[in-house]
């Protein structure tokens, strides 16, 4: 039984993996009353669970490092791809923290046959005016992962980017570290004292 979505996921196309990931994860934002108070620790399980096992991390980190990228160790790269997941976790946990009744509208996908990265474009339908949110992805063996997201028109990685240049500029790579993992405890300290 657990193997039966990586089945599904190998012969999915990257917007049918689109439209099941959010289907499935409003779905169980819907139906967990907890996750719908903002308990971020349900929040965060549920992302971690249910939309990072669809992510490329290692692509996605070393494009917001950057060039310096090439340069870090293999224990440097390690522990920014783990303080870059928990900060993106955090991200999109807070996103999802105040869904309540809204549903995803997959676009049409304009992909070339053959195609092994394309852009799932897609709207957040619900309160207010429809929301941007993009995803790009690319084939990885059998599989599509996502590995940048457009939120409102801007990409997260050269979001990102913009900010690790900067730190690794002032501070080099295990600067980067450093202010990352404090960010994330500071944020972790946030989310204890709204509990």
């Amino acid at each position: 039984m657990l193997s039966a979505p990586v089945v599904h996921a190998a012969d999915e196309a990257p917007d049918a993996l689109i439209k099941r990931l959010s289907a499935d994860v409003l779905d169980k934002i819907k139906a967990d009353k907890t996750v719908q108070a903002g308990d971020m620790t349900r929040v965060m399980a549920l992302v971690d669970s249910q939309i990072m096992p669809n992510v490329n991390f290692v692509r996605m980190t070393a494009a917001a490092v950057g060039p310096s990228w090439r340069q870090a160790t293999p224990d440097q790269k390690k522990r920014l791809q783990d303080e870059f997941k928990t900060l993106l976790i955090r991200t999109y946990s807070g996103a999802l923290s105040q869904v309540s009744e809204q549903t995803i509208d997959v676009k049409p996908l304009r992909e070339a046959a053959g195609a092994t990265e394309v852009v799932v474009r897609t709207e957040v339908l619900g309160r207010g005016a429809p929301a941007q949110l993009d995803y790009r992805l690319e084939k990885v063996g059998t599989s599509w992962k996502i590995y940048d997201l457009n939120v409102v028109g801007v990409w997260l990685v050269a979001a990102y980017r913009t900010q690790f240049a900067q730190e690794i500029n002032a501070r080099g790579i295990d600067g980067l570290i450093v202010s990352l993992s404090e960010r994330n405890k500071s944020n972790n300290a946030s989310n204890a004292k709204k509990s």
